[in-house]
């Protein structure tokens, strides 16, 4: 099987990524061109963040800069919040003025688990760089979606153990007029995720808004089958051409809901890994789709041996 926890990004924004490093060396390697790699800021636990941002800014030339990548940014366990960083980068936008990829949080579980990552108000970086088109977030709790427009996003995507209600509003609330791909990990009740199908209504109304749309993922959710009823009505998934399901405890019920709603015949791409679904109902999802050249992704979840019912998303803690 399949594993589903994030690891380090080896490559952002079509670059490799390299990390900038954390304590000067004298002698060291050289740096690569600045406009050459998506650049890694880390503290590793151990340095302080702002030195070695600054000493970035000092010796990388920022106009050249187009992505970034934050990685361990505490280096005291009783301080971990983002959003300090976030104040800090952001006040500094001016300097990288054709950033046009940031990653926040370039986290392993060996690092801080999923759920334990404290993000911030993330809507800052869009405000600070009015061109970015790529943002990568890892980690749900605290993170804070402010409602703006933003004409230059084409990419975002959120990874999350739990992802709560409040910043999923406020995504249906804000205005991407060129959106390409939205991805949203929603997690389980059990580590904050607490979205319902009401509060996903109103990010599939808002997404409505986005006319180059073409790829959706609403995954790892506890609630999967209510995301498929819902998306089986939705008027944004006729615009599609890849629709992502995949990572949560999708079932009959939901694999029905989509056999029976809006014709999925025009995708390219339906991904429903880690489902929950019955050998009957995965037989009559090929069946409608793939002879009309769906590529359909449908491996099944590991089943737990103590309770074969229990469904479980592919990523909690």
């Amino acid at each position: 099987m399949p594993s589903y926890y994030p690891s380090h990004l080896q490559d952002f924004h079509d670059l490799p990524v390299h990390t900038f490093p954390a304590e000067e060396v004298p002698g060291g390697r050289p740096l690569p061109g600045a406009a050459s790699v998506a650049w890694r800021i880390s503290t590793d636990c151990e340095f302080p963040f702002e030195p070695i941002w600054r000493r970035f800014l000092d010796q990388v030339p920022g106009e050249d800069v187009t992505a970034l990548v934050i990685g361990p940014w505490w280096d005291d366990y009783d301080t971990r919040s983002i959003d300090p960083v976030l104040e800090l980068i952001t006040a500094d936008a001016e300097r990288l003025p054709h950033l046009r990829g940031v990653f926040l949080a370039d986290l392993v579980s060996e690092e801080m688990e999923l759920s334990w990552i404290q993000q911030g108000e993330v809507t800052r970086v869009l405000r600070a760089w009015p061109g970015l088109r790529e943002l990568g977030v890892r980690g749900g709790e605290g993170l804070t979606v402010e409602p703006l427009r933003h004409d230059g996003l084409r990419d975002l995507w959120i990874e999350s153990g739990g992802l709560p209600a409040e910043p999923v509003r406020a995504l249906g609330a804000c205005e991407f007029p060129a959106l390409e791909r939205l991805e949203l990990w929603l997690g389980t009740t059990w580590y904050g995720g607490d979205c319902t199908a009401e509060d996903i209504a109103p990010l599939l109304t808002g997404l409505g808004r986005c006319p180059g749309l073409r790829h959706l993922g609403l995954q790892n959710s506890d609630i999967q089958d209510d995301i498929a009823a819902a998306l089986a009505a939705a008027p944004v998934v006729a615009g599609l051409e890849s629709l992502d399901l995949s990572m949560g405890t999708l079932g009959d019920e939901g694999g029905a809901a989509l056999l029976a709603g809006q014709p999925l015949t025009h995708l390219r791409s339906l991904d429903l890994d880690h489902h929950y679904l019955s050998e009957e109902l995965t037989d009559r999802l090929r069946q409608a789709l793939e002879p009309h050249g769906v590529r359909l992704s449908l491996a099944p979840s590991r089943r737990s041996t103590h309770d074969p019912e229990a469904r479980f998303v592919a990523v909690g803690e």
